[in-house]
């Protein structure tokens, strides 16, 4: 069985679900990932753990996304200003959500969450992350907070 191809990008697994982080190069796939797994360490996150850094096998699989480290790569990330670690890393997860940095598309205050089709699999929620804008506060937010028009729905 030939494995699947690789895409530019890096996954966390976040509690039960993995995050795809996707963008050009040097736009901070790999520091969104460390801090992500911070936030777990320091107790904002429950749970955080590498899948993959730089490339990702997407595998669908039953109406799901799985995403896992090509071989030669599992368990290592880039630190900029250390070169390659290697890390604790999950095999593989099945992804629950996508962050796009560096994104043309990013709106400052968007209509609604943005859901899209990969890999043949439809509506996984995605954020879109401007240039300037930190990804680290914007993806916890996504991941703790509720929106707005869901509190309101709770609330009555």
């Amino acid at each position: 069985m030939t494995p699947s191809p690789t895409v530019h990008a890096s996954a966390v697994l976040i509690g039960a679900r993995a995050l795809l982080i996707r963008g050009p190069a040097g736009s901070g796939k790999s520091l969104l990932a460390l801090k992500l797994i911070e936030a777990a360490q320091s107790g904002l996150l429950r749970f955080a753990r590498l899948i993959a850094d730089d490339r990702v096998r997407l595998e669908p699989c039953h109406g799901r996304l799985l995403a896992r480290a090509p071989e030669e790569l599992a368990g290592l990330i880039e630190v900029r200003g250390l070169g390659i670690r290697r890390m604790a890393h999950e095999p593989v997860a099945v992804v629950g959500g996508i962050v796009d940095l560096a994104a043309a598309d990013a709106e400052r205050l968007p209509d609604r969450q943005t859901q899209i089709e990969v890999e043949g699999v439809p509506l996984l929620p995605r954020l879109a992350v401007a240039v300037n804008d930190d990804p680290c506060l914007a993806v916890l937010a996504w991941l703790t907070t509720a929106p707005m028009d869901a509190v309101q729905v709770a609330e009555k």
